[in-house]
């Protein structure tokens, strides 16, 4: 059978992992065996036919990483309704455009987050149902009350082809756009990176930073550890550095997935209070490229490596990772097998060797499309060819070294420059916790490369900007350097962590 479930949920009772924990909370005692996962989304699937939501009809998860999250997910794979992610750090207004764009028939969404949506719930016309995960708000039902005495139902048979669920890409460059995967995506990840770079096993305890809600988070926390039979770690809160030192040291995970913010922020955490002592055997890290000086830090005061990867919603996980015992900080490593990858120049013309393109690839995760977007559909995904919107240079080696988004890049005295080469610069300075480059036109109207940078804590911002345009122009290049530096205390993100250039490019204007 193609469905999913029966791959990464069923499989495992069936198998002899039954008693297995499969996720654990972080600081609230509860956990999930793989026996129960099975049993409670069989219930899930019953709970949704009885609620009247019928194959295809979309589910909305506004839910936090808890046990309750995978229960949802899979019950409704199950079923054939499409569960639909969101990411838990947006504004109403965005919750209520998604909302309408997916027609969702049902929400599932946790107490926590509840207020924020409340105001747009009872003008939306495709809304049925909305099940409150924790203490139900009244007119709604819980949790409990949804899965109550419903008869469970086995996983349907679906096709490898067959849309199983959608997410909704992470907004770095814009709105959020429906992308929507098969069931057979998820293995694929599993079988190319999950399998062929972490070599994720049995015995491994998993925890990521990244949510559920993230393609990135979705593939470390579920479908990777669930491939193998191993544990996953959940916590529902924000992870700092100190929560994320204290997840790692008390529930002892083998493999950590983060982001290059999170990094950068451990390192300084950490240079307070003493390293990470868990018994780490693997750390990952995607979202954006990681620094190099970021990645030396690490590997100096962990004595592990970081697998710097690069992954997007459209092609569900990593497609191009550095791999373990060969880490090359500054790049992203190589095409992880199964998958391929292109670079082309604006023409669609393959370029050479040294030379910046755009990184197309081909693999079997690559999503469908996205919804109700046909021009960007059709734009994105060309044939067997998914463009990625990033600009890379392959090396001589073979390496592939990040440059910047197709939007970010710029041209200064006619030559290419790269915001996050810029960027990687000025983070190397030991002042500097974060920094981000766009592109801001002079008295002559020309483009240069102007810096917003967050400064470590307890540093003066007084003289900083003469003394890191120095610090560039001696490590990368005079004509590089930014001709503005403006010191801020945080950078635009999104939930899972990347710039959001886009939005300082528009303070600029």
């Amino acid at each position: 059978m193609a469905n999913a479930a029966v791959y990464f949920v069923d499989r495992h009772v069936e198998e002899g992992r039954g008693d297995k924990v499969v996720f654990r909370e972080y600081g609230t005692g509860r956990s999930l065996t793989y026996g129960a996962l099975a049993a409670q989304s069989d219930i899930a699937a019953g709970a949704f036919n009885r609620a009247g939501i019928t194959p295809e009809d979309r589910a909305a998860m506004l839910v936090l990483d808890t046990i309750e999250f995978p229960q949802i997910f899979w019950g409704a794979i199950k079923r054939g309704v499409i569960p639909v992610p969101l990411n838990t750090l947006l504004t109403a207004p965005i919750y209520d455009a998604i909302l309408r764009d997916a027609r969702a028939t049902i929400l599932f969404v946790s107490d926590a987050l509840f207020d924020t949506v409340a105001p747009i719930l009872a003008d939306n016309p495709y809304l049925r149902h909305v099940v409150v995960i924790g203490n139900a708000a009244k007119g709604n039902t819980s949790f409990d009350d949804f899965m109550q005495d419903a008869r469970p139902e086995r996983a349907f048979d679906a096709s490898d082809d067959e849309t199983a669920f959608w997410l909704y890409s992470s907004g770095s460059t814009g709105a959020p756009k429906g992308v929507h995967h098969v069931h057979s995506a998820l293995k694929a990840t599993c079988d190319t990176y999950g399998a062929q770079v972490l070599g994720i096993r049995e015995t491994d305890t998993v925890y990521s930073a990244a949510k559920f809600f993230f393609a990135y988070g979705l593939g470390n926390a579920m479908s990777f550890p669930m491939s193998a039979g191993a544990t996953t770690v959940l916590f529902a809160g924000r992870p700092t550095p100190d929560v994320v030192v204290d997840i790692l040291n008390t529930e002892t995970p083998t493999i950590f997935f983060g982001v290059p913010t999170l990094y950068a922020a451990m390192l300084a955490y950490m240079d307070a209070h003493g390293p990470v002592i868990a018994p780490l055997r693997l750390c990952a890290s995607a979202g954006e490229a990681l620094p190099a000086d970021v990645g030396q830090r690490w590997t100096a005061m962990m004595h592990i490596d970081i697998l710097d990867g690069v992954g997007s919603t459209e092609m569900l996980h990593i497609f191009l990772s550095n791999a373990p015992g060969n880490v090359t900080y500054g790049t992203s490593g190589r095409p992880v097998p199964g998958y391929e990858v292109r670079l082309v120049d604006d023409a669609g013309v393959d370029v050479p060797t040294g030379e910046v393109g755009e990184l197309l690839v081909n693999g079997a995760s690559s999503a469908g499309g996205y919804w109700n977007q046909r021009d960007k559909s059709r734009a994105t995904f060309e044939g067997m060819w998914t463009h990625t919107g990033d600009k890379y240079e392959r090396r001589e080696d073979g390496l592939f070294v990040y440059c910047g988004r197709t939007d970010d890049m710029f041209k200064v005295s006619g030559i290419w420059v790269s915001p996050f080469e810029v960027e990687s610069a000025i983070v190397a300075h030991a002042d500097v916790l974060e920094a981000a480059v766009v592109a801001h036109k002079d008295a002559d109207g020309l483009e240069k490369p102007k810096a917003f940078v967050v400064l470590n804590s307890g540093v003066s911002a007084d003289g900083i900007g003469e003394m890191l345009k120095t610090h560039v122009k001696d490590k990368i290049g005079k004509w590089k350097y930014p001709r503005w530096v403006e010191v801020v205390d945080d950078l635009p993100k999104t939930a899972t962590g990347k710039i959001q250039r886009f939005k300082l490019r528009e303070d600029t204007q």
